[in-house]
């Protein structure tokens, strides 16, 4: 799609900050409140910009979270062009820049819009389901976090302390860890409940969770990153995206050894991590792939680890792209 104007927005908790660009000339930059009434009154307020068409116009910001909220819902509902970007695409593709603010930033995502306007991804919302699934794990892993900043001090202190002291700092908490495994186990059973009543989450939930090492909690991970396999299709993309997928460093007659990236979702990969070692321990052909590497092959042992983790990846996008779940003796017919 051709596109006219570039409107870039730098996305903050209170403020939005527009720039408005016009091919590749900036018209002007606006600052306004970060609230629904705010942005639809500055929507009329670009319709009246000669030659402004919505369908001619995209609109590009980085992505923040829940502070793109409003922004996201107004312009979806105007039938916007929107484009969601990872605030370190936008950083990289700059060069060596310095200094920065709000309007600046604003400007520069503007003419990374104009720059871009041939590669650029339109942005599609998820579906409600998949959205209220997500802050549903999200919710569960702060929960595990706040009770993981309570226990660990208090088992440290019991270890260096008298036993009367370790007893009683034990007994003043003891309530509030209670209280959080009894959240926890509402949010385990909120998302069992929200999975289980929609027949399309069910459906690649039980495809996911068929392999061998995928429990639930990296099943509804895999789901609510790849946007139901939507966004991400492809096992080498997700491998990529989640910091699995090794890549070379080479120059001239310098040859290193190939290393996975650090951009990644590390929350993803550490979901991995745990269901490959979980499918070594349990998954009879994993478990020789891993011993054979290791104790005969002299392996790096992290470095088989990444490989069980890429083999759990192909494995679930091919139950979920074959819609079938996982078999483990399974042989394909030849016709």
């Amino acid at each position: 799609m051709e596109f006219e104007f570039f409107i870039g927005i730098d996305v903050s908790r209170n403020e939005l900050d527009f720039a408005i660009q016009k091919g590749e000339r900036l018209l002007f930059h606006r600052e306004i409140v970060n609230e629904s009434a705010a942005i639809s009154a500055f929507l009329k307020e670009l319709g009246r910009l000669p030659g402004f068409v919505m369908h001619k116009a995209v609109f590009c910001m980085e992505h923040t979270g829940i502070y793109n909220n409003h922004l996201l819902q107004v312009l979806y509902k105007k039938k916007s062009n929107i484009c969601l970007e990872a605030a370190t695409q936008i950083r990289s593709s700059l060069g060596n820049i310095r200094g920065k603010n709000d309007k600046i930033d604003a400007i520069r995502i503007a003419g990374y819009a104009y720059d871009k306007q041939h590669k650029l991804c339109l942005w599609q919302p998820k579906r409600e389901v998949v959205q209220e699934l997500s802050h549903l794990a999200a919710t569960r892993s702060r929960l595990i976090s706040v009770k993981k900043q309570l226990k660990v001090p208090l088992k440290e202190h019991a270890a260096f302390s008298t036993k009367r002291t370790g007893r009683r700092n034990l007994q003043v908490c003891s309530h509030s860890l209670k209280a959080i495994d009894a959240d926890i186990a509402r949010a385990d059973k909120a998302i069992e409940q929200l999975i289980a009543g929609d027949e399309e989450l069910a459906r690649i939930f039980n495809l996911v969770t068929s392999v061998s090492g995928v429990g639930k909690v990296t099943a509804v991970q895999v789901i609510v990153a790849t946007n139901e396999f939507k966004d991400i299709n492809n096992p080498k993309k997700f491998a990529c995206y989640s910091g699995v997928a090794p890549f070379t460093d080479d120059s001239g007659k310098i040859i290193k050894k190939a290393r996975v990236s650090h951009m990644a979702n590390k929350k993803v990969k550490t979901l991995l991590h745990l269901s490959a070692i979980v499918a070594i321990q349990y998954n009879q052909d994993l478990k020789l792939f891993y011993e054979r590497k290791v104790l005969q092959e002299k392996k790096n042992k992290m470095s088989v680890i990444n490989a069980v983790r890429n083999k759990l990846i192909l494995r679930i996008f091919a139950c979920v792209n074959q819609n079938r779940p996982y078999e483990k003796n399974y042989c394909k017919l030849v016709v």
